[in-house]
């Protein structure tokens, strides 16, 4: 089917099918209206009707006439049942109405079916002002039920209410219709309504609408195709024509482009496609040149991984000319340094990505090996299947040179030529793990110049970086060929021994080393002498990481200088572990105090004569979590002349204090002595702090607290000590 058909029968159907919705949604709209217009109706002969019912209604009563057998007639439920059989008469269309009631005591009156079911509802649902439903007669016509309550009111009850107050006419006429309530259902107004006439009404004026819909549609689609075939088609046969022109190879070919809308675009789209298919004639001879000139190896390989075509770099890069590759696989230029499982690796890569970047060795034809970067991306046919692989390659041997001296420098020394501190580190890393495994000794040492400074400022710089150099040469030639020795900067060397096996071996070793470096050296025509100072710390015994081991050989270091210089010491690691275990004591204690851990125990002082107890002393224990009650002695030497010993004599005198002042209320008025460090007694701020303790606790005489300087430790400032025992007295 020719496109132009295609777009008519497109819109033709687009159009139709709006049709048909505005059709379908205006039909439910027609038979809202009947049942609105019906309701209308039902609501307005209501409103006649009531309005004609409490017309008699009130008349009657403001008659005054006795109700008696020839005036019933005027009550509105006989009345209402006249006047709805002769409104026949004057309507045409079929409408009926009436009042009914469940118990009619007229029987024009009594309900049917569809009224009882209306009573019913009105009944269930006293809110309910009005109801409509719809129904069909016994002939198929359709008609609407409308209904409105009638509920008791107050003049109701004189005829409907208890027998015995209703007149004698109705008593004696009507033996029903008695006992309701104010508020009671009395009845309904009934009103049947024919649907006939006002369906047609309204669906006469339907039919009218869609006959006006239809004329649209078709002078829409009548305009719609015609401007679409203006617009688009026209548009589209001339790119037709001017496709197989460019399919014929006239390349020159191009569309008008006027205008702003998608057809120009199109045009634009072709023009370029024929200006790139044009110019693409040029890009290919680019392209070969490209490939001709480049300075990077380029290789092309099929899918069976044979070379099809390589360019003159590949050549000046391996050697090989391009007959002598083509058709032969890269395998031609293995260098054998790699395993299978590298090429395996690569291979993956480039099925699963696309491509691998990497750096391989391979081989130049004279059997050379050379570094190169290599690129191999796998090139698809457009239906996804791998048709080519493209190699692209440079050699890097000078760039590997090139970062094997700046490795070098970034880990040696620039004037000794030995290790620096970066490969130290490297180097003690693995030294550790290698003793550890092996169970060996590895030592550290760190080595200073004695009296570097001094030549150094009187040769010169020159003549003192030759010594270093003459330096760092005699420790290489010390040690062995596994040790390593690296210079952290000035005069300070570091260097490690491995695979030792005892602490003897070690010493030979240190002993050698500074048998080499009190050699004379001549310098500017004179022979100089010079000594060693060295730490050593040993692994495992020291058994920390590389920089704490790095630590405790410097501070060895400074002990042998302090020790007269020329000598070796190696680090006291018990010492640094007991001072270590002293500061962590000392942090637990503090955490205790926090931690309201410390108890005070009052033993008695007691006369032995007459038994009487005349005071107590305040003696501090500490509840420790676990490892039970701890006398003092194990932890008061740990804290002694510190800041902590402050603090837990300040606590035992707060507590003193308050035990005294619970006792006093008890009754038990008695002297407490407490001991006080001699550095306490000794702090500016003892006196102050002292009589804010005792100003807390006012009910406690000042004379119930003894104080007694521990006779262990040594008063310094014995002048200001007897100024506070006087103030304290």
């Amino acid at each position: 089917m020719r496109l132009v058909f295609k777009i008519w029968l497109g819109i033709g159907a687009a159009l139709l099918a709006a049709l048909a919705v505005m059709a379908w949604f205006g039909y439910q709209h027609t038979q809202r209206s009947v049942e609105a217009a019906l309701l209308e109706e039902g609501r307005s002969l209501h409103g006649v009707l009531m309005a004609v019912r409490r017309t008699y209604q009130r008349q009657f009563l403001a008659s005054g006439l006795a109700l008696d057998a020839r005036a019933v007639g005027f009550l509105p439920a006989h009345a209402m049942s006249r006047i709805a059989h002769d409104f026949q008469a004057f309507d045409r269309r079929g409408v009926r109405f009436n009042n009914v009631s469940d118990r009619a005591r007229n029987p024009t009156n009594q309900a049917d079916a569809l009224e009882m079911a209306a009573i019913r509802h009105f009944r269930a649902h006293p809110a309910s002002k009005e109801r409509l439903t719809s129904y069909s007669d016994a002939r198929g016509r359709r008609y609407y039920h409308y209904t409105t309550p009638i509920w008791t009111e107050s003049y109701c009850l004189k005829c409907h209410g208890n027998p015995e107050e209703a007149p004698a006419a109705i008593r004696q006429g009507y033996k029903q219709a008695y006992g309701y309530k104010l508020g009671d259902l009395r009845g309904i107004l009934s009103v049947k309504l024919p649907a006939a006439e006002t369906e047609a009404r309204i669906l006469g004026l339907w039919w009218h609408e869609q006959a006006i819909h239809l004329a649209v549609v078709a002078l829409a689609l009548l305009l719609a195709g015609g401007l679409m075939h203006l617009l688009v088609v026209r548009r589209l046969n001339s790119f037709r024509k001017g496709a197989r022109r460019l399919t014929a190879g006239d390349y020159a070919w191009r569309v008008p482009e006027g205008g702003s809308d998608e057809t120009a675009e199109l045009a634009h789209s072709l023009n370029e496609m024929a200006r790139a298919i044009e110019h693409s004639q040029g890009e290919m001879r680019l392209a070969a040149s490209v490939f001709a000139h480049a300075r990077e190896g380029i290789m092309i390989t099929d899918a069976a991984c044979d070379i099809v075509d390589v360019n003159p770099a590949f050549t000046q890069i391996t050697g090989f000319l391009r007959e002598e590759v083509l058709g032969k696989t890269p395998s031609v230029l293995k260098s054998g340094r790699h395993e299978p499982a590298f090429y395996q690796g690569m291979w993956r890569a480039i099925h699963e990505e696309g491509y691998w970047i990497g750096e391989i060795w391979n081989h130049r034809k004279n059997g050379e090996e050379y570094p190169e970067r290599l690129s191999i991306a796998a090139i698809r046919a457009p239906a996804g299947k791998i048709s080519h692989y493209l190699g692209v390659f440079t050699d890097i041997s000078l760039i590997k040179q090139q970062e094997q001296q700046l490795q070098h420098l970034a880990q040696h020394d620039a004037l000794t030529g030995i290790p620096n501190r970066v490969l130290l580190a490297d180097r003690m890393r693995h030294a550790i793990a290698q003793a550890s495994r092996n169970d060996e000794f590895l030592a550290i040492g760190y080595l200073d110049l004695d009296g570097f400074k001094p030549i150094n400022d009187s040769y010169g710089h020159e003549a003192g970086d030759r010594l270093l150099v003459e330096m760092a040469r005699r420790m290489n030639e010390t040690l062995r060929s596994g040790d390593t020795v690296a210079r952290l900067g000035g005069d300070e060397f570091v260097f490690l021994l491995q695979g030792l096996k005892d602490l003897a071996e070690c010493e030979v070793t240190l002993n050698r080393l500074l048998h080499a470096i009190n050699q004379p050296v001549p310098l500017n025509g004179q022979l100089v002498n010079l000594s060693a100072s060295i730490g050593v710390s040993l692994y495992p015994s020291d058994d920390e990481d590389p920089d704490t081991l790095l630590r405790h050989a410097d501070q060895a270091m400074y002990a042998a200088k302090q020790a007269g210089r020329g000598r070796y010491t190696f680090h006291d690691v018990e010492g640094d572990r007991r001072a270590r275990s002293h500061r962590e004591t000392q942090e637990r204690i503090r955490l205790a105090l926090e931690n309201q851990e410390f108890e005070l125990f009052y033993q008695p002082q007691v006369n032995m004569r007459s038994g009487k107890v005349v005071g107590a002393e305040a003696l501090i224990r500490w509840r420790h979590p676990e490892r039970g009650l701890l006398s003092p002695a194990a932890f008061l030497p740990v804290i002694e002349n510190t800041e902590l010993d402050i603090a837990l004599g300040e606590w035992v005198l707060q507590q003193t204090l308050g035990q005294l002042a619970a006792w006093r209320k008890q009754g038990l008025v008695v002297n407490v002595s407490v001991n006080i460090s001699a550095q306490h007694i000794q702090r500016p701020d003892f006196l102050e702090k002292l009589m804010a303790c005792l100003a807390a606790h006012p009910e406690v005489s000042p004379r119930q607290l003894e104080l007694e300087i521990l006779e262990t430790a040594a008063l310094e400032d014995l002048a200001r000590v007897s100024e506070v025992i006087r103030t304290c007295q």
